[in-house]
């Protein structure tokens, strides 16, 4: 959900603007607290003129900070405070400003930060190497691209190009907002102010091989599945066991092109350098982005097997994007690979999961059954459902106020997600869980004291 602007809860958004606003006033100034405030306000106002109404009202809401800096777990905002981030739609797999990436980028920017487009350009050629090095046996073909949905685009017309017209997605599966992805975006409130979207495009209940192979069977042969391993924006929905087997086993009976998603759980998210590496399942098309970006600059890709990607790899000029496969973008998707090899990330990741899961569970232990209907996540995706939609917005506001950072699910209005670093530390570990405690605590007592409808 995003949180509802004043005009609908005005009481509620004033409210919640001020307790961030007077937790602000107990910190110490920071270092440009002096002006912070007609600065914010210059900030919110710019939102007002040239970016959208909504965006600034939302802005508001949160208390009217603007961040301007970050590292690590942290972003700082221009009042001097600072707020742990635990959220960041799944891209800060190695945090902010990873000192490697950094370092990469900024060598990239001195010597050659962008293409002519004419000659072969070697960092992208050697980040697909490092990227294929990582992807399941055989996908070892990759088309960069800038967003996570530009992946989605590319794949939906690399399956058009071998006949597969017909698109099978799965319900709050979700895989962007351009004008492909989000025919494939299974929620009416994205979809219907652009339609009409692709034509011959089928949802199936996730999770359900039976409803699946339904939609394949009237569609031999000229299908395309399009799935995720694990839902991110649709509340963390985590398949039974042997799922994606299943998935895989019925696109091959029936001649359909498997397109996973990894484009949240991917990059090491789940504990796994893939989510289909859980199920040793091998797409026909992989997608990746988020944190293959380093948290630094923007990249995104789609990977593919030699026969998948045949019709791309023998016209270079089918599909094509000036800033696509930018050596700025693949020195930074290059350098996270590195980075991740060295640290030990994926690994990293599981062990991390495994205790904040357990941790989460045990601060939600108490509301269970009332508040929080229940916590569920695989590495460091992890969500909590609530009973009521307007818990989550809630209990949003009052991480925010307290100085943490996390998301909500825009397929799933009562899931609350978090999306930490790898190299979150102990003690920020310790600093989530007693925030986390305290903030549903708040929420709480101020849901049970709200007056019956």
């Amino acid at each position: 959900m995003t949180v509802s602007p004043p005009s609908a809860e005005a009481a509620r958004a004033a409210r919640a603007a001020r307790a961030v606003q007077g937790a602000q006033a107990a910190e110490p100034a920071g270092p440009a607290e002096s002006g912070a405030a007609a600065g914010r306000t210059d900030v919110v106002d710019l939102y007002l003129k040239h970016i959208g109404s909504g965006r600034a009202v939302m802005g508001r809401v949160m208390g009217g900070m603007a961040e301007v800096r970050s590292e690590g777990a942290w972003i700082h905002a221009d009042d001097g405070r600072r707020f742990l981030d635990f959220g960041g739609y799944g891209v800060f797999i190695l945090g902010h400003r990873h000192p490697a990436v950094v370092e990469a980028v900024h060598r990239q920017i001195d010597t050659h930060p962008l293409a002519s487009r004419v000659f072969l350009e070697p960092v992208a050629a050697r980040a697909a190497q490092a990227l294929a090095a990582h992807t399941p046996p055989g996908v070892d073909y990759v088309h960069f691209v800038n967003s996570g949905a530009e992946a989605t685009e590319a794949a939906l017309k690399l399956a058009r190009a071998h006949g597969r017209t017909s698109v099978i997605t799965t319900r709050r599966g979700f895989h962007g907002k351009t004008l492909g992805a989000l025919s494939v975006t299974a929620n009416a409130t994205y979809q219907t102010p652009f339609q009409p979207l692709l034509p011959d495009v089928t949802q199936v209940d996730y999770d359900d091989p039976a409803d699946l192979e339904q939609a394949l069977a009237a569609r031999r042969d000229r299908a395309c599945v399009i799935v995720e391993p694990v839902q991110g924006e649709g509340g963390v929905r985590i398949p039974r066991r042997g799922y994606l087997r299943q998935v895989r086993a019925l696109c091959s009976a029936y001649g359909a092109l498997l397109v996973v998603d990894e484009i949240q759980t991917g990059m090491g998210r789940l504990g796994t350098w893939w989510g289909v590496d859980a199920e040793g399942v091998c797409p026909d098309v992989l997608l990746a982005g988020k944190g293959l970006s380093g948290g630094v600059v923007p990249i995104a890709a789609m990977a593919a097997t030699a026969e998948a990607y045949g019709p791309f790899s023998r016209d270079p000029y089918l599909h094509t994007s000036t800033f696509g496969a930018s050596p700025i973008a693949c020195a930074a998707a290059l350098a996270t690979v590195r980075a991740m090899e060295a640290e030990n990330t994926v690994a990293r990741t599981a062990a991390l999961g495994l205790r904040l899961l357990a941790a989460v569970r045990e601060v939600c232990a108490p509301y269970e059954g009332g508040l929080v209907r229940e916590v569920r996540g695989r590495g460091l995706l992890i969500g909590i459902e609530f009973a009521e939609e307007q818990a989550v917005g809630e209990l949003l506001l009052e991480l925010i106020a307290r100085g943490v950072l996390v998301n909500h699910s825009l397929n799933s209005t009562r899931v609350l997600r978090l999306t930490p670093p790898a190299v979150v530390a102990d003690a920020e570990l310790d600093l989530f869980l007693t925030t986390l405690a305290e903030a549903l605590h708040s929420t709480a007592d101020r849901m049970s004291d709200r007056p019956a409808r």
